[in-house]
């Protein structure tokens, strides 16, 4: 077990608290995301450097709200050249930083194609291998599978979110699909991930940051998927929810 304790106090953070997160997670991420872009102009952006720019912004980001990391489980070895999808569960905005800082490897997350559009922070997405699919155009959404596939192939794991939005209490909500298609198209090894406690660092659909927050990450046992077929699509979203469902206990502390 891993414990990256930033600060034991929990505490509800004042108005002025929370500016000052919000605009310090702002800067931030325009900063890692300039210095990406300017790597990438001068052809000196690579994906160690990229590794190292996201942990970098994500520790930077966890210290603003001062959150406890506790990290439970085997991590599997993402170099042994294999293809893998981390699946975790999606309470916070948090859920990448905590990833990102929890888990080896060259991980990147499979975005969703409207945070390409966001100023800067799209471009250096796309500069740092970040994968969407766009299902949408059949054309189109091959050859996104086809980069996502390639990528995997070359060592990157993927980062996706099985229920496709934040959960405003930790509980899992209904899976979509397009990541299990993903992983059954790409033979991957599915690992489960769950972050409990992370919906109360901020609460979906709110501004109420508390600082201090314990966030505690459970890494389960991988799934494989080669030589599984379309047709055992049902069976391996349930195994994947219950694996999810074991890791966060339902709700009760350890």
């Amino acid at each position: 077990m891993i414990r990256l304790k930033l600060n034991p106090l929990t505490e509800s953070a004042t108005l002025l608290r929370r500016a000052g997160v919000v605009l310090g997670s702002v800067g931030l991420t325009a900063l890692y995301s300039l210095l990406i872009l300017l790597r990438a102009l001068f052809g000196k952006l690579n994906r160690p450097i990229v590794d190292k720019y996201c942990r970098e912004w994500s520790g930077a980001l966890l210290r603003l709200v001062r959150a406890n990391l506790t990290v439970r489980g085997a991590v599997p070895d993402f170099g042994d050249g294999r293809r893998y999808i981390v699946m975790c569960t999606h309470a916070s905005h948090y859920d990448i930083p905590v990833s990102f800082v929890s888990l080896p490897g060259s991980i990147r997350m499979l975005a969703k194609k409207e945070l390409f559009g966001i100023p800067l922070l799209g471009q250096a997405m796309r500069a740092a291998e970040f994968p969407s699919i766009d299902r949408s155009n059949r054309t189109k959404a091959v050859r996104d599978l086809e980069r996502a596939r390639a990528m995997m192939e070359s060592g990157i794991v993927l980062w996706a979110a099985p229920e496709g939005t934040r959960s405003p209490d930790g509980k899992l909500l209904p899976f979509k699909k397009g990541c299990f298609h993903l992983a059954l198209d790409t033979e991957a090894v599915i690992v489960p991930v769950a972050i409990r406690g992370i919906h109360e660092v901020l609460p979906a659909r709110t501004w109420q940051i508390n600082l201090g927050q314990p966030v505690d990450v459970r890494v389960g046992t991988p799934l494989e998927t080669a030589g599984k077929t379309k047709e055992e699509l049902p069976e391996l979203m349930a195994e994947v929810r219950q694996r999810l469902e074991d890791l966060l206990g339902n709700g009760e502390a350890e």
